[in-house]
């Protein structure tokens, strides 16, 4: 196990780094982190996929660079969820610690990589919101289905290279720095510029959503105004509208989500973290799997496309069901009635 410097509040774990950072004392505190991880991340995957499933089924979505965005979104949530429950629950519940400070900073680097590309994957939706709003008339033009992968590509490519700096060299144990008191082998200062990325991506999507729902607010006193002409671009006027309410709702949510979890984080680069505030962040970290699951419900009611693809996956399920219970019944018949003759 490599040695590392231990934060002030942590020496006591000097023997074993790992040690220092299962916050969770009690059974009872594990046992919730657990359950909170299991149905959060279960949810979490199930939903995502059938909001993949539901785009890329439908040509008519596919196709569209907004939906391939959204599709990012999902296929970033599946991959958190995954990675984060799966490492979280192992350190945390079952304290696992035998691993290698390269097999701890890969899992890190995953779970970084997806939560940033989910970030990312926002920041792209609002960029292409603000683009079809903005500049509705050259919008095709602008946003291609080519340019969308490219940008889809730099963006997964960026999240990757930055997650796994620490992987690379950028920790503590390489340095001989100071490690973060809440994320082992670490080093603060690569924590910091991880946060200062974060807040640039939200930065980006307020300004984003800001000019999005001012002309969006320009284009309901339109439609008020004009209602008698309703035709073709006023049906785009509403479908742009609402997919603008329907992305605020979105970052709402991710703000109400990560608000903590970077609260924290800032804090414990400026001060030191007491045990207590440590195992909040331990559970607020469950947020992050929250926002994750709360997407594609948003989507599945606020998006008339998906709604109207899910409503017809499950009527063709319930047409299967239906089919098959009264298959036996018809077959029964069938033989009941060769026999009478």
């Amino acid at each position: 196990m490599d040695t590392c410097r231990i934060p002030a509040n942590t020496s006591k774990c000097s023997g074993n780094t790992m040690e220092c950072f299962m916050v969770l004392s009690t059974q009872a505190q594990k046992i919730s982190i657990g359950i909170l991880c299991g149905l959060f991340g279960t949810m979490c995957v199930f939903e995502n996929s059938l909001v993949l499933y539901l785009i890329f089924s439908s040509p008519g979505t596919r196709k569209k660079p907004s939906y391939l965005f959204i599709g990012s979104l999902a296929l970033a949530d599946i991959l958190a969820s995954i990675i984060f429950v799966c490492s979280f629950v192992n350190f945390h519940v079952f304290n696992e610690a035998g691993f290698s400070k390269e097999v701890f900073l890969l899992q890190l680097g995953g779970v970084n990589t997806s939560f940033s590309a989910s970030l990312s994957s926002l920041l792209l939706t609002a960029l292409d919101r603000y683009i079809s709003i903005s500049r509705p008339s050259e919008y095709k033009l602008l946003m291609t289905r080519k340019r969308a992968w490219t940008a889809l590509a730099v963006l997964w490519v960026t999240c990757a290279t930055i997650a796994y700096l620490p992987l690379l060299g950028w920790n503590c144990c390489v340095l001989d720095s100071t490690c973060s008191e809440l994320f082992p082998f670490v080093d603060d200062n690569y924590l910091s510029g991880w946060i200062c990325f974060v807040v640039v991506l939200l930065g980006c999507i307020i300004y984003a959503y800001a000019h999005v729902l001012w002309r969006a607010r320009q284009h309901v006193a339109y439609m008020e105004k004009h209602q008698a002409q309703a035709g073709k671009q006023n049906t785009r006027m509403r479908m742009d509208v609402m997919l603008a309410k329907t992305l605020v709702m979105v970052l709402a949510v991710l703000m109400l989500c990560w608000s903590p979890v970077l609260g924290l984080m800032i804090y414990s680069i400026f001060g030191r973290l007491s045990d207590h505030l440590r195992k909040v962040f331990a559970f607020c970290s469950t947020l992050c799997l929250l926002n994750s699951m709360v997407n594609p419900i948003i989507y599945a009611l606020r998006s008339k496309e998906l709604f109207s693809s899910l409503r017809r996956v499950f009527s063709h399920f319930r047409r299967q069901l239906k089919a098959a219970e009264e298959s036996p019944e018809a077959e029964s018949t069938h033989k009941s009635s060769v026999i009478e003759t």
